[in-house]
């Protein structure tokens, strides 16, 4: 049980951090690199744990990963030097939370019954409903000491949380309910197709923020010439990793 609540604790700090990154270097960067790393480490932690699916293949994907990330920094770093104390900082954050929620997963899984899918439930372990509620609860609980510290720092108080619009405490309620909804999936699926592979597959969130930095935001309009080159690597690195990660599991 403290397992899976431990797990909702770093997720909350990890994911805490990546917004702080995001605000500072940007959607199409931060997300990438934080949650890329995240993907790296999680993947190689659940696989050591429970080596399933095809090794090679789940290497290649990762290491397209780590390249769409190298791809994605240097793609920034030539926004122009304006930017660049900003963006090392949001680098930096990006980076410790991609640490911290790499770890988070293993840890969740370490709460849940390795067989759960065929019902044979070990004895003291948990099935995957009962870790996320008590993943949930670590979340909730190590939220009002962690994002009190953070408001402290932002200079934010919670007079100002609570004079918010309705409409934005809205959205964030609709993001965390997107979010346990997927990872409920994303646990449920790695009863068959091996906890590393459902990690990895489930961090294709990276492409898609990817996408929404530089195609909704346009983060990347007043980019030099040739900076594209980079972005277009990024993509592909993703996009050909994540498919290499889920044939991993045929």
């Amino acid at each position: 049980m403290w397992n899976a609540i431990l797990s909702g604790v770093l997720f909350n700090i990890s994911n805490i951090l990546l917004v702080v990154g995001i605000d500072a270097a940007g959607m199409a960067v931060a997300f990438p690199v934080g949650v890329g790393l995240a993907l790296v480490i999680g993947t190689v932690k659940s696989y050591v744990l429970t080596p399933q699916g095809n090794a090679t293949l789940l290497t290649a994907g990762v290491a397209l990963i780590v390249f769409a990330m190298i791809m994605s920094a240097i793609a920034h770093h030539r926004l122009g030097q304006a930017k660049q104390a900003k963006t090392f900082r949001g680098l930096a954050f990006s980076v410790v939370a991609g640490c911290l929620m790499g770890f988070f997963y293993p840890q969740l899984l370490a709460a849940v019954s390795p067989d759960f899918s065929n019902r044979a439930l070990v004895a003291g372990l948990l099935t995957p409903y009962a870790a996320l509620v008590l993943f949930a609860v670590g979340l909730l609980a190590s939220n009002f000491v962690v994002n009190t510290i953070f408001m402290h720092a932002g200079q934010v108080t919670y007079r100002d949380y609570f004079h918010g619009r309705a409409r934005l405490h809205s959205l964030g309620f609709l993001g965390g309910c997107i979010w346990m909804v997927a990872l409920c999936m994303n646990v449920i699926a790695s009863g068959v197709a091996g906890p590393a592979i459902s990690y990895a597959l489930g961090q294709g969130a990276t492409l898609v923020a990817a996408i929404w930095g530089v195609f909704i935001w346009r983060e990347f309009m007043h980019a030099p010439q040739g900076t594209w080159t980079f972005v277009t690597l990024m993509f592909a690195g993703y996009v050909i990793g994540l498919v290499l990660i889920g044939m991993a599991s045929l």
